[in-house]
């Protein structure tokens, strides 16, 4: 099975930490240059220690600090990147979007301003970087454009109103891409997480347990009694199904959702 990505470049949104800063990790693994992407500079220099070093990438990884609330800064700050780095690194061959899911909140309950901001940052951004990086991926026939999203694309998430909402516009913005790009040997999929272990799903667990005024433990044992593996996932596990996908072996794999959640979700 072909998996490797010595000769391919990445750029991972929301990486200095959980399920970007993992799917980073294991895209480096598999020999690719990656470009981290978030708005914490000290964080991302953190971040790029972590990642593998390789022989095949004698520059090494590189990062952007950069808010994806803003839409169009962050692609002029991708494109001035990726401007004076093309003669020596190449063009961009794998996008993957990853942005901070929206507070918890009713969707009735949520104000404008969240919605706008997870519009902005989580479809807009998206399709703005889409837009700059996918001229270069068609000049090398190779591309891999994915979305690491949530299983609310699937099965909508109680009191995750925006996130609800916002996830599932992106699944459907992707599933147009996929069709229209394959004729270009681009693939465009989407990776859903279950409850892993990251600081999202901390926070997720101390919210609900305020809200019920229960122990955060009685929360998380209600969690893991619903995934059918009997344990929350752990971001490499996650890393590991972008990376496949990223990869030449997952050439023929396009425009699906693909859970990475343990089993829990109940549909097909």
């Amino acid at each position: 099975m072909l998996l490797d990505l010595t000769t391919k470049r990445a750029l991972v949104c929301g990486s200095s930490s959980g399920l970007g800063l993992a799917s980073a990790i294991e895209l480096a693994r598999l020999g690719a240059r990656v470009t981290l992407l978030a708005r914490d500079a000290r964080r991302l220099a953190d971040a790029l220690q972590a990642l593998p070093s390789l022989p095949a990438v004698p520059h090494g990884h590189d990062s952007i600090a950069v808010d994806l609330g803003q839409p169009a800064a962050a692609r002029d700050l991708v494109a001035a990147h990726l401007a004076s780095t093309l003669h020596t690194h190449g063009p961009y061959h794998i996008l993957v979007t990853n942005t901070g899911g929206p507070p918890p909140n009713h969707a009735l309950d949520a104000p404008v301003a969240h919605y706008q901001h997870a519009v902005d940052a989580g479809l807009l951004a998206p399709h703005l970087l889409a837009q700059l990086l996918v001229p270069g991926m068609k000049d090398a026939r190779y591309g891999r454009i994915i979305n690491i999203l949530s299983t609310a694309v699937k099965q909508p998430i109680p009191n995750l109103g925006v996130s609800n909402a916002i996830r599932a516009a992106v699944a459907n913005w992707a599933k147009s891409l996929a069709t229209d790009l394959a004729p270009h040997g681009i693939t465009v999929n989407n990776v859903l997480p279950g409850y892993t272990r990251t600081d999202r799903l901390a926070a997720l667990i101390t919210a609900r347990a305020k809200a019920a005024s229960v122990p955060e433990s009685q929360i998380e044992h209600e969690l893991v009694a619903s995934i059918p593996a009997g344990r929350f996932g752990h971001p490499a596990e996650f890393g590991a199904a972008v990376a496949f996908l990223a990869s030449p072996a997952a050439a023929y794999i396009n425009g699906i959702n693909l859970p990475v959640d343990g089993g829990r979700l109940g549909g097909l």
